[in-house]
């Protein structure tokens, strides 16, 4: 799906949907200042949420280096708003349904057929974390779910025979993925 992304800053937004767990609106809506790459916090604060609730998700390794070549090449920190993903003109935060769109157009080229839009990337990254065994509890809190048992309709995806890789993070996936 993201290599037949061809427009590179809407490449890393749905890479930042996926590795991040946010909301399609709340990506759209991050700036600069909202990656947090110091060594003991490194995460990605949401402000003003669903509810207008702040939270924080994570920001694994793999997903901050490719945001730092991201970085040097489109430069979203000289944008007014410094929107780490900006609209055509750099004066405005991406929108939503440009995203959206960018998503269906990926998905079609790589001709995924399951239907659904970029809210399936959600999706996969709680998903993937309940795979790598994480609770339930710390993926409804990275989710910003009100309720826990929003986030246990996920329990439904996996197979009762899975059984977790033990030596793979998988806040890391986007490991394989080619670079910018």
């Amino acid at each position: 799906l993201f290599a037949c992304c061809t427009h590179p800053v809407h490449r890393m937004a749905l890479q930042t949907l996926y590795a991040t767990g946010l909301r399609v609106s709340e990506v759209c809506a991050l700036r600069v200042s909202d990656i947090d790459s110091a060594p003991d916090r490194m995460c990605v604060r949401v402000v003003g949420g669903k509810g207008g609730a702040d939270r924080y998700s994570v920001l694994s390794t793999t997903l901050l280096q490719l945001l730092r070549h991201y970085c040097r090449i489109y430069t979203p920190q000289r944008n007014p708003g410094q929107w780490l993903f900006a609209d055509a003109h750099g004066t405005a935060a991406l929108v939503v349904q440009s995203l959206q769109r960018a998503y269906q157009r990926a998905r079609h080229h790589a001709r995924i057929m399951k239907m659904g839009g970029t809210h399936t990337l959600r999706h996969c990254f709680a998903t993937h974390l309940l795979e790598g065994g994480v609770d339930l509890y710390t993926i409804s809190r990275l989710l910003g779910h009100g309720h826990i048992s929003t986030t246990a309709r996920y329990l439904h995806l996996i197979s009762p025979q899975f059984k977790p890789p033990q030596d793979i993070d998988p806040l890391d996936l986007l490991a394989g993925l080619p670079a910018l």
